[in-house]
């Protein structure tokens, strides 16, 4: 039997947000349980939005949470280069032997002339194509010539007539589509850059990648990488498509959305928040899979033991910060005191409370249970570091009785 081989590939256009933290979380469950590899390909093709410092904060923050890779742009591997920025020549290899077998075409169009185009025809078919600047309505050296000039043009693919194109997900079941509404997608840009489908479509093939697990927003983009591999006389990979997760109330869980619900987006946020990592990931796991226990808290190595696809729901999940903040004060009950000072000490160093570490264990000691956040020692419990300034008059009034001196005498 092949060795399972899982990627995670996310594009450095921003920094690691949490849905994309629980795809590799998945990846990695899965790759880890079926004793298989993992490889992360940094999928940076898209120059326009890119972002210098992503690629760094997706490695750090994979590595706060402690899901180590196999294969990567950093380890190396046997299948190196794994950043599409270096594979160029690998892809236009392949777009030109599409091309050659008839699979895909070179189009010169405009893309106001595009615009045009889909005014006047309110579905595409195959007919649309031929009335169309490429080089199926023109003779080959006139393409050439006009691609010798330094004419811009893209490569589509052709979408075969009157097909159904099907695959078996491993989450959402069987899928069917017809070719009728899948319109020629661009495989390479006007600047020779190739499109997500081509690159991924020609990486997982050769890096020998067995599954693909990734969220369903690919779905619609699922029947058009089957057409790519039967083009290229390829097996595709076995798909598994993660359910969405929502906000609290249910719509999207957007940048906008989460802002206004107090939810973080970005990974590195939950980090300088004071979150464990073991925590984000026990929450992150159980958005979409179900372990068939009663159990909730779980450790990474026993998330591992116990993970299956099998068990992956295809309904979306509601991301719930309650539930969040609660599995974080779990595991924060679960750390060794030493741990536990480590994790405390910067959030009272930001706050200027500058006290001995014996002192610092004897008050996590007192409050450790009473922790939901690292930071929560530095505010939350502040007055164990820090004399009142001000104080509330009906509040002394209520609580100081007649004996009270004399107690805080006794016991002070």
């Amino acid at each position: 039997m092949s060795v399972i081989r899982v990627r995670f590939a996310p594009s450095p256009t921003g920094y690691l947000h949490i849905g994309g933290l629980r795809t590799a979380l998945y990846c990695y469950l899965f790759a880890r349980s079926q004793g298989g590899k993992l490889v992360l390909r940094i999928e940076d093709t898209d120059r326009t939005r890119f972002v210098k410092d992503a690629e760094d904060d997706i490695v750090q923050n994979l590595a706060w949470c402690g899901l180590d890779v196999d294969e990567s742009p950093m380890l190396g591997g046997p299948f190196a280069p794994y950043r599409q920025s270096e594979r160029q020549n690998i892809y236009r290899k392949h777009a030109e032997s599409l091309v050659d077998s008839g699979h895909a075409y070179y189009a010169f169009d405009s893309s106001d002339s595009i615009a045009e185009l889909r005014k006047r025809n309110k579905a595409y078919d195959t007919s649309t194509r031929l009335q169309m600047d490429n080089s199926l309505t023109h003779p080959k050296e006139v393409v050439s010539m006009r691609q010798e000039s330094g004419e811009e043009y893209v490569v589509r693919l052709c979408v075969p007539e009157d097909e159904t194109i099907q695959f078996d997900d491993l989450i959402k079941g069987a899928v069917k589509v017809d070719s009728a509404n899948i319109d020629d997608q661009v495989l390479v840009k006007s600047d020779g850059m190739p499109t997500y489908h081509l690159a991924n479509v020609v990486d997982d093939h050769h890096m020998a990648i067995t599954h693909v697990i990734r969220g369903d927003e690919w779905i619609p983009s699922t029947p058009k990488h089957i057409l790519l591999y039967q083009a290229f006389g390829w097996q595709p990979p076995a798909m598994a498509h993660l359910p969405l997760i929502l906000s609290p109330t249910g719509g999207k869980l957007s940048k906008r959305s989460a802002q206004r619900q107090g939810i973080l987006i970005n990974v590195s946020d939950y980090l300088s928040k004071g979150y464990e990592p073991q925590a984000v990931i026990n929450f992150l796991a159980l958005l979409g899979w179900n372990p068939g226990t009663e159990d909730e808290v779980f450790t990474l190595e026993e998330l591992v033991s116990t993970f299956s696809l099998g068990r992956v729901g295809s309904a979306p999940a509601k991301f719930d910060l309650d539930k969040l903040n609660w599995f974080n004060a779990q595991h924060l009950r679960r750390l060794d005191i030493k741990v536990l000072l480590e994790r405390v000490r910067p959030f009272l160093e930001e706050h200027g409370i500058a006290v001995q570490d014996a002192y610092i264990r004897k008050v996590c000691l007192l409050v450790h249970d009473r922790l939901q956040h690292a930071k929560d020692l530095a505010t939350n419990f502040s007055y164990c570091f820090v004399d009142p300034v001000t104080f509330d008059p009906k509040g002394v009034k209520k609580r100081w009785k007649s004996d009270a001196a004399s107690l805080v005498n006794d016991y002070s």
